[in-house]
């Protein structure tokens, strides 16, 4: 199935995230800080990315924005999935170019179905 980049600076959060999709057919890439997110996109250009806000270097909205606009990963979907869960905060993700915004905790069945969901658009 679809490779998916797992962007989060927590080791134990990229395991479950990456356990979550892998039972479900995905293969995964992890990447620690949005500076190796970006790298990472422009070398295996990913099906879809899944991005943490709060990080080190480069935080998730920067990246966003700039796999959004950047030409060679432009088209590689993006849902940001996060602790910050006011709605300015998801409001901007969303504008940063994100497809869609999750909130940590988040269930395996919501992850799972909103990635298929961003691949078949």
């Amino acid at each position: 199935m679809a490779l998916v980049l797992i962007v989060d600076d927590s080791p134990t959060e990229q395991h479950v995230f990456c356990e979550m999709l892998e039972k479900h057919g995905f293969e995964t890439i992890v990447a620690s800080d949005g500076e190796e997110a970006i790298y990472t996109a422009e070398r295996v250009q990913p099906a879809a990315i899944i991005m943490d806000i709060v990080m080190p270097r480069m935080n998730g909205y920067q990246a966003t924005r700039k796999l959004t606009t950047q030409l060679s990963t432009k088209s590689i979907p993006v849902v940001m999935l996060s602790t910050k869960g006011q709605a300015t905060d998801r409001i901007w993700g969303l504008r940063q170019g994100a497809v869609e915004y999750l909130v940590k905790p988040v269930s395996s069945d919501l992850l799972v179905t909103t990635v298929m969901t961003v691949l078949a658009q």
